[in-house]
């Protein structure tokens, strides 16, 4: 089963997600230059927002971060190792993390200790409920070791003593993770995120900016600058591929559906942080399609703004694009024979073909929730 989402959502003036140069990030579409958010930035806004994490119990949220000897050592220190067998311990963790088969001493430089107790050399995405489990496999592996040959010992050889650690995080098994470790295993993502594109031709702006000293007395700026923005309406498409999700759980029916839910009110409700200090561009969606379809057949309707949007004197861009998405979705119902489910929450008039209106938020996550399995 796949579970999709369309949004049309009008931002006002903002720099919400930033290239190398410090401008909005954007991309040709159809020959044209339009605005985007990177779907790095969107699934980082959903994980962080508070929708989400009030919505998913703690303990089954991960953590991305290099400092994972640090969390180990203090898993270690709270079953009752000493420090210094702790610190033996993590010492031989970064070459187990980074899947090397090599021992430390046949390496051009020596590894700075005091760093490989402290961080990992690349980014571990590690659910909070595979730090103790991980912890207690490493002081058994450890403990059959010894202590005198452990620093000479083989990071594989530690490896398949450590097992493959298998998470259970709700945010892992949507995003999925990658490492080269063979100890903490990969995880293929169960939610696809689209860069969210502009519907619109891309026309950037820039804000000159000074600053005044308040205690100078001086006329004149003692700070000048600029920054690019744009106000744009974006079309966001995220998939969930059921089975996947749930098999990334372990089967867990329960979590996978408020997974599911909290997804759908995080996706609507979430903002990218950047530059908002400066824009507050809070604007929600002011369309939402979702749709329930028996086969994994994922269809993205961002081609509906091949021709970009635009504003008339009838009607807003937004109205504008919601029509042009109704037409197009027709389209590729027909042409392909397409069978899904479907409801909407618009603020604009619609006349999508076989949706079903709902009033609320609230509404589509009831009407979504009927539609997820019970077994």
């Amino acid at each position: 089963m796949l579970i999709q989402f369309h949004m049309l959502q009008n931002y006002a003036p903002s720099n919400l997600n930033r290239d190398d140069t410090g401008a909005p990030k954007d991309a040709l579409f159809g020959g044209i230059r339009r605005g985007r958010i990177s779907s790095q930035c969107l699934k980082r806004s959903i994980r962080f927002s508070s929708t989400f994490r009030e919505a998913i119990d703690e303990e089954l949220l991960g953590i991305r971060t290099k400092a994972l000897p640090e969390l180990i050592k203090k898993e270690l220190e709270d079953m009752g190792v000493s420090p210094a067998d702790s610190d033996k311990m993590i010492g031989k963790l970064n070459e187990i993390i980074k899947g090397s088969t090599k021992k430390s001493e046949d390496k051009k430089e020596e590894p700075n200790e005091e760093k490989i107790k402290t961080t990992t050399q690349q980014l571990v995405f590690i659910g909070k409920n595979e730090i103790k489990p991980f912890a207690k496999q490493l002081k058994a592996a450890y403990d059959e070791v010894g202590a005198s040959k452990w620093k000479n010992a083989e990071a594989k050889d530690i490896a398949q003593k450590l097992g493959v650690s298998l998470p259970k995080s709700v945010d892992i098994a949507m995003f999925g993770r990658m490492t080269t470790s063979s100890t903490i295993q990969d995880v293929a993502a169960a939610v696809q995120v689209a860069h969210a594109i502009t519907v619109n031709a891309l026309k950037p702006e820039f804000d000159y900016f000074t600053a005044v000293d308040d205690l100078s007395n001086e006329s004149g700026a003692e700070m000048i600058g600029d920054i690019e923005f744009n106000s744009s309406t974006y079309y966001k498409y995220i998939n969930i591929h059921w089975e996947q999700l749930l098999k990334n759980l372990g089967g867990d029916l329960s979590i996978a559906k408020k997974a599911t839910l909290a997804l759908l009110e995080a996706a609507a409700t979430a903002h990218p942080s950047g530059k908002q200090n400066t824009f507050a561009a809070f604007n929600l969606p002011d369309f939402i399609l979702v749709e329930v379809n028996k086969r994994n057949l994922p269809v993205s309707y961002a081609n509906a703004f091949l021709t970009p949007a635009r504003q008339s004197h009838e009607s807003t861009m937004v109205q504008n694009a919601v029509d042009a998405l109704g037409q197009y979705l027709g389209k590729i119902q027909e042409t392909y024979n397409l069978e899904t489910e479907k409801a909407v929450l618009s603020t604009e008039k619609t006349n999508l073909p076989g949706c079903e209106l709902v009033s609320s938020l609230a509404d589509m996550s009831k009407w979504l929730g009927k539609r997820l399995p019970e077994k």
